[in-house]
């Protein structure tokens, strides 16, 4: 069973294992609006905060499929569900992080302002020690999203009330331009059913952190 903790316990945590002196993959997973974002951000900078340069964020959403694609296929209008992202590039990303045998991995990170992924955007260097891995379908209980778990040394799902993250993501696009029909029309096309999918669908994690507060 999952322990539940908050963000200063989880820091607490990984800094007792950072003492080991091996790499630690963390796997932060959640729903569209629970605020994977800016956890993942908060604990980086704690880790930081007491062994500078230590720890960075390899975000899911880089791997993204491009417009593009998405469009030839049709899938436009479900971008951000499970199917619209390059799994496999994304394993293969995370095998050579786990395996950190290079002097810096550049990694993809996705500009919400413009809804691209941008390549090499980030760099993460063989001395940082933590990796925070953030995304929605991290813990998803079938393929290909099931290959990844074993990269994972600890993982945290975070948790919210159904109106705290129609809320949020209703809040999400509204602040990106659209009117309050058109964005309530897209997160009931896509975002709530993708929320529908990682909180029926996803194992139990080793944390858990609600983020309703």
């Amino acid at each position: 069973m999952a322990e539940r903790t908050d963000l200063d316990g989880l820091a607490r945590h990984l800094a007792e294992r950072h003492g080991s002196g091996d790499r630690l993959i963390v796997a932060i997973a959640g729903p569209p609006g629970v605020g994977k974002s800016t956890i993942s951000e908060a604990l980086r900078d704690a880790i930081n905060h007491s062994a500078p340069g230590s720890c960075e964020i390899l975000p899911m959403d880089g791997y993204h499929f491009d417009d593009i694609y998405l469009n030839k296929m049709g899938w436009r209008p479900r971008k951000g569900a499970p199917f619209t992202f390059d799994v496999n590039g994304f394993r293969a990303m995370l095998a050579r992080i786990q395996a950190n045998e290079e002097p810096e991995i550049s990694v993809p990170v996705f500009d919400r302002d413009i809804e691209i992924a941008r390549a090499g955007a980030r760099m993460i260097s063989s001395d940082v020690k933590t990796v925070i891995v953030e995304g929605n379908y991290l813990l998803l209980n079938s393929a290909p999203w099931d290959g990844l778990r074993h990269y994972f040394d600890t993982s945290v799902m975070l948790t919210a009330a159904p109106e705290t993250l129609e809320t949020r993501l209703l809040a999400r696009w509204t602040d990106m331009g659209l009117s309050p029909q058109d964005a309530r029309q897209k997160a009931s096309g896509n975002d709530l059913p993708n929320v529908k999918t990682v909180v029926e669908n996803s194992i139990d994690a080793d944390f858990v952190i609600n983020t309703d507060g």
